[in-house]
Order: C-alpha cells, then sequence, then structure tokens
C-alpha cells in the first residue's frame, strides 16, 4: 500500500570458516577413522592374507571411509580370511551390514558401512585392480599385532 513503509529484518551474519578449519575439513587425521579396519588387517594377517592394503576413502568416494584389501592363495584360505575377520569384529559387536561372494570366493566382500573389506583370489585382484584404482587414497600404515 502507497504510504507504508515495511521494515527489514536484520539478517545475520555468518562468518566464514579459517583457513584451519577447512583444511581439517579436508583432510582428515587417519586416527579420525573407525578402529574397524585396523582389527580386519590383523585377523586377515592371523590367516596369512597376502599383501594387505588399506585405503583411506575420505574426500575420494563417498562409498566408505575405508577399504581393506587382500588376497589368499586358494578359495579356501579366503574364506578362513573372511570368517577370523567376521569373527574378531564380532566379538567387538560389530556385524556386516552384508558378505557377499563366499561361496565362490574369487571376490568376498563384507561390508561394514563405512569400512568395507575385499578379500580376493590373486587373478581376481589383479584384474579388477582396486589397488590402482584407489591409488590416490591415503594409503594406512599397518603396525604388526602384538
Amino acid at each position: 500500500m502507497p504510504g507504508t513503509r515495511t521494515t527489514r529484518k536484520p539478517q545475520k551474519r555468518v562468518t566464514p570458516p579459517t583457513p584451519e578449519v577447512v583444511e581439517e575439513a579436508l583432510d582428515p587425521s587417519p586416527e579420525d577413522l573407525d578402529s574397524r579396519w585396523l582389527t580386519a588387517v590383523r585377523a586377515a594377517d592371523e590367516k596369512q592374507a597376502i599383501d594387505i592394503q588399506a585405503f583411506d576413502l575420505r574426500g575420494v568416494t563417498s562409498i566408505a571411509d575405508v577399504f581393506v584389501i587382500c588376497h589368499g592363495r586358494n578359495p579356501r584360505q579366503n574364506q578362513t580370511i573372511a570368517d577370523e575377520i567376521e569373527k574378531q569384529l564380532k566379538a567387538q559387536g560389530d556385524r556386516p551390514i552384508a558378505v557377499e561372494g563366499f561361496t565362490n570366493a574369487e571376490w568376498i566382500l563384507m561390508d561394514y558401512g563405512a569400512c568395507i573389506i575385499h578379500i580376493f583370489s590373486e587373478k581376481a585382484r589383479e584384474y579388477y585392480g582396486l589397488d590402482r584404482l584407489y591409488r590416490d587414497a591415503l594409503r594406512l600404515e599397518v603396525s604388526p599385532a602384538k
């Protein structure tokens, strides 16, 4: 209406994040990761898994925070590795969301949400090349179990 004045509400000022906050968000530390990956790595090592690798995928993909990748010498060993990982994580109160490929054991995928574990045959690992696919991800250092 003519002659009426509308008053504007004052806008809230948003303070932009500091460079330190931005850097921390873009470069999270490995210590911030869920510890399930380390339990999985050590369980796989106990069953003589070969070439165990763990990748911090934060900032690379939204599929998971960590991939653990290893392979065994034969399908029975792959199943044994998967069983041991499941047993040790279950002892901590964790159960997988899904386990795929256990019967054939060429590529066993164990989904624990933020942590996904891949147990391959040597041939399947070479063929699918997840190590190469995620080469830009931070490789997590694994200390031997004590």
